[in-house]
């Protein structure tokens, strides 16, 4: 073919003008570039949309194959072959990036959505969205506690701090939580201040709220008495009242971060006031469709929000705190609602549903729900002789395959929402050793704290599972 064309060219010398020569030899030149490029490369079809399934490299077949064992444990289906129209959408993405040289993977999810996930984003994405933190393990750990209970007096209160009492079983500060199917990035209380840095993280619940609160404290100062602490109480109205023994809670400020950290009280999550403000003696108002006047005054100054509820609910407290349900501004009359898991509930959905209708304005704003703390009374109620001696870990059961939390109110409250689920309950189930026990410096004979926990312990998974997702 070559040969020919040549011998075409000479013959045609003698009769052309130099112009007409140079174009012909441009054109003759392009065509054999052209043949010589389809003899060798037989392929040009491959422009044409792909028939066939994709074709990896020995490495990426690898790494295929992990992806879809990672998609199976999460339930997720993962295709590694395109479809036409998929083929022809790609043909038409890649003439925009001529760049795209590998396809990505198309994950179809059980929630009927699709999701285009590159080789090098799944892991992520698998971590922060498919992982059910609720659903694991503990597991031994040496490196934990991850602060001395010896040490962090600066904001441990002694009632919590097992270390300085007269217990001698330290088991339960060596144990890790460890989900079942993802790697939960672990602490590091200066990467906390760094993520949080000018931003502000209110906790707002009762004493197990509380509880949490202390503990992150130890958690981000390492146990150890530090000066970079502003107390910024007085911020938000934190303040000792007149006859009070203790602020309604703590604000404190990391300095080198502008972070700050606050607790709260509100056992009941909703808002209470004084019916006559001129009795002393007067009962409060527990209006149970009604966020606490705390949270609605300082919502907008917050980045991240934990909320909790769950044992005042009960009929002994509110009587002893004086609490009458109210309901639309008056006091309640259905006698649905004056139940009392009836009321808690209907507190729950409504301070949740509050919340959820605010978050559009502050688009920054994350707020958790965190379930219950389980208690663990065995053989009667903390003043009918209750009791939990357990000193062996894990003797309750082993591990945590549920999907759905076992704390269906917050579940179903938060269904549907923006607001996340905190969810600690079962995974807390496990661990009847950690709590307080006999070992109270208050403790009466014959009674028992089978709700609240030593510290370090059980509340420091809590923290590590909200800062696995913030």
């Amino acid at each position: 073919m070559e040969n020919y064309l040549l011998i075409r060219m000479k013959a045609g010398f003698n009769g052309l003008k130099g112009k007409e020569i140079s174009l012909i030899s441009i054109v003759l030149m392009c065509a054999t570039i052209i043949l010589w490029s389809w003899e060798k490369t037989p392929g040009l079809t491959a422009f044409l949309p792909p028939q066939t399934p994709l074709q990896l490299s020995s490495d990426e077949e690898e790494k295929h194959e992990r992806i879809l064992e990672a998609g199976k444990s999460h339930g997720v289906q993962i295709s590694s072959s395109l479809t036409t129209s998929e083929a022809k959408s790609n043909e038409a993405k890649g003439k925009k990036n001529s760049k795209q040289k590998k396809p990505d993977l198309i994950m179809n999810t059980p929630l009927k959505s699709s999701s285009i996930i590159g080789k090098e984003n799944w892991n992520n994405a698998t971590e922060n969205k498919a992982c059910n933190y609720a659903k694991g393990k503990w597991v031994p750990d040496n490196n934990r506690p991850l602060y001395s209970g010896f040490d962090c007096k600066q904001w441990l209160s002694g009632m919590w701090a097992c270390r300085l009492m007269q217990r001698t079983d330290f088991a339960y500060e060596k144990l890790r939580w460890q989900p079942k199917d993802c790697q939960m990035e672990e602490f590091e209380g200066s990467k906390f201040l760094r993520r949080m840095q000018d931003k502000t993280l209110a906790f707002v619940g009762d004493s197990l709220g509380r509880q949490q609160y202390q503990s992150l404290m130890c958690m981000l100062t390492g146990g150890k008495e530090t000066n970079d602490v502003e107390d910024v109480g007085k911020e938000y109205g934190l303040v000792v009242a007149e006859g009070s023994a203790r602020p309604s809670g703590w604000a404190y400020r990391f300095k080198n971060t502008n972070s700050t950290i606050l607790y709260y009280w509100s056992a009941s999550l909703c808002d209470v006031e004084p019916i006559d403000v001129n009795n002393p003696n007067t009962d409060y108002a527990m209006h149970l469709d009604r966020p606490p006047a705390f949270l609605r005054q300082f919502l907008h100054r917050f980045n991240v929000v934990v909320l909790n509820t769950g044992h005042h609910w009960n009929r002994g407290k509110l009587n002893a705190n004086r609490w009458v349900m109210h309901v639309g501004g008056r006091p309640n009359t259905d006698r649905k609602i004056a139940v009392i898991w009836a009321a808690k509930n209907l507190t729950i959905r409504s301070v949740v549903s509050w919340v959820d209708s605010q978050l559009p304005k502050y688009p920054g704003l994350k707020v958790f729900f965190r379930t219950i703390s389980p208690r663990h009374f065995f053989g009667g109620e903390w003043n009918t002789g209750g009791s939990c001696d357990n000193t062996k870990p894990m003797s309750v059961g082993k591990e945590i395959l549920e999907e759905e939390s076992s704390d269906q109110v917050a579940a179903s409250a938060v269904k549907g929402t923006r607001v996340k689920l905190l969810d600690i309950t079962s995974l807390s189930q496990l661990r009847d050793e950690g709590h307080i026990s006999r070992y109270s410096l208050t403790a009466k004979p014959g009674v028992q704290d089978c709700l609240h926990w030593c510290l370090p312990g059980v509340p420091d998974t809590w923290n590590e599972l909200l800062f696995a997702q913030i």
